[in-house]
Formats: structure tokens, sequence, C-alpha cells
């Protein structure tokens, strides 16, 4: 199931920040940065040429492990997997992570929180589907639902490559 999951979204996003389709390599450049917490105002690492590039191998390494994972769902290879039980501390630190990565994208100038501000239905579709997700995953890992984990992570990987072609929130001149 990983690489139906992985060759489904590596695939997806690939193609699409590769070939720059509606500028979201540009996009994705521009929401990399805003998604990063405790970020300042200095010089990108990595430019949209480096997203791009990296882009591409996943665009030509996705269709691949697609194709295998698909091969193994159809000789009945596949099966439900799941996660080794995990301790009341692992939840806790995951559960203290899961929220502060949710206020750093909800607070007023979190990014979460700007895609949804200026956006429509769709776009705020995107954003909750991409809210709920991480939730979902998180909570998923917690029980050691390994197949539904991985369903919410294509979930909100989906939602995320949506929120990417959606018309801009901002510019990449404006990061």
């Amino acid at each position: 199931m990983f690489a139906l999951v992985w060759g489904t979204f590596a695939t997806t996003l690939g193609w699409v920040v590769a070939a720059d389709f509606r500028g979201a390599a540009h996009r994705f450049h521009a929401f990399s940065h805003a998604a990063t917490p405790f970020v300042g105002s200095g010089a990108h690492v990595m430019g949209v040429g480096f997203f791009r590039l990296v882009a591409g191998l996943f665009a030509l390494i996705g269709p691949i492990v697609l194709v295998t994972g698909l091969l193994e769902l159809w000789r009945g290879e596949t099966e439900n997997f799941s996660l080794p039980p995990v301790g009341g501390w692992f939840v806790l630190v995951q559960a203290v992570i899961l929220g502060a990565a949710l206020w750093s994208f909800w607070r007023r100038s979190g990014f979460l929180r700007r895609q949804w501000d200026v956006g429509s239905g769709p776009r705020r579709a995107a954003v909750a589907g991409v809210t709920a997700s991480t939730v979902a995953f998180t909570l998923l890992l917690a029980l050691g639902s390994g197949t539904w984990m991985l369903a919410a992570w294509l979930l909100g990987g989906l939602c995320g490559i949506a929120l990417l072609l959606s018309d801009p929130a901002y510019s990449a001149t404006d990061v």
C-alpha cells in the first residue's frame, strides 16, 4: 500500500512542479518558505530551479513505484499493515508537536490561515483537508493503523497539491 500511496503522490507532485504547471514551482517555493516556522526574511537557500530538479526526479521515480504497487495489488501481495504499539510518552510528544505545528500554521500570519482568508470554497476545502489529514495521520500513527495512516497522508498530499495549483495567495516576490 505504501508503494501505491507514495507513487501516486510523487508522480502527481513531481510532474506538476517539474513542469511548473500554472506556476506551481514558484508557488511551492513560496509555500515552503512560508510554511517553515521561525524563518526570518533572509536569503533563500534553495531556489525554484532546485525544486524543479528534485520534482523531476520524483516525476521519474513516482510512476515506477506506482506501477510496482499496482502489480502487488493485482497479484494479491498487498495486505493491511499495522505499526507496533507505542508508549504513552510517544503519544504525548506527538500531540505536543502536532499542537505546535497547527498553532504555527493557523496563527494570524500562518500559512494555512492566509490560504483560508484569501480562499473561496475549493481552496478552503483544500485547507480543511490538509488540516484534517494532518490530525488524522497523527491519530492513526498513535493508534498503529498503518494502512489508514497512509490514506490520510495521501489525502493531505492531494489537498496540498490542490492548494499549490489554486490561484496564488501571494506571489513568489512576496516572500
